[in-house]
């Protein structure tokens, strides 16, 4: 599977291009900045560092990893050369109030507003591994992934399988991005409080 991560040049980005790397997937680092993109690319043994329209182009799932603040005005700049690629959402937009990491406020994910914007199909995952873990290697724990897409769901469980110790699984409609989002605020609190490196596991399955 081809594989474009844009914001690749980021800590997330390039942790889990590594990861992707480490798997055997053929990657292509995409940035705003050619030579950053180059530089990591050739840093972690991917087959490309190009800019992200470039990146995208030819990918078989692209992993919009930018900064949560810029990922809707990334997915809009770059929805013509997407088409119908689809797109694996893993950021979370939290805010920050009197020291605690808090979920959105948007009645709406991250994830679902992106699909708004473009034709290819979106699902979102990855929500609860950090990059520090990622840096380290596999992830403690599961992979939670959801879309309304049964092809491009099961793409992304594949890639997600590669980056966790334990399971890539199912978690339902793009809607459910919601709840992945809003669990990366409490995934931060965790981490904060207990100065740790939480994951997620699922019991019971």
């Amino acid at each position: 599977m081809r594989i474009a991560v844009l914001g690749g040049t980021g800590a997330y980005g390039s942790a889990l291009a590594r990861r992707l790397v480490d798997a055997g997937m053929e990657v292509t680092i995409g940035s705003r900045d050619l030579d950053r993109a180059a530089a990591t690319a050739a840093e972690i043994g991917a087959v490309h560092g190009l800019v992200n329209a470039e990146a995208a182009r030819d990918a078989d799932m692209v992993v919009l990893a930018v900064d949560a603040a810029a990922a809707l005005a990334t997915a809009a700049e770059l929805a013509e050369t997407l088409g119908a690629t689809p797109v694996l959402s893993v950021a979370s937009p939290l805010r920050i109030e009197n020291g605690a990491a808090l979920p959105s406020d948007d009645s709406l994910s991250l994830a679902e507003r992106m699909q708004s914007l473009l034709r290819g199909p979106v699902v979102a995952g990855l929500h609860s591994l950090a990059a520090r873990s990622l840096a380290a290697g596999k992830a403690e724990g599961d992979a939670l992934v959801c879309g309304d897409d049964d092809d491009a769901k099961e793409a992304a469980l594949e890639l997600a399988g590669t980056l966790v110790t334990g399971r890539a699984l199912d978690a339902g409609p793009l809607a459910s991005a919601r709840a992945l989002e809003g669990m990366t605020a409490v995934i931060v609190n965790l981490n904060r409080r207990y100065r740790g490196h939480a994951g997620l596991r699922v019991e019971g399955l």
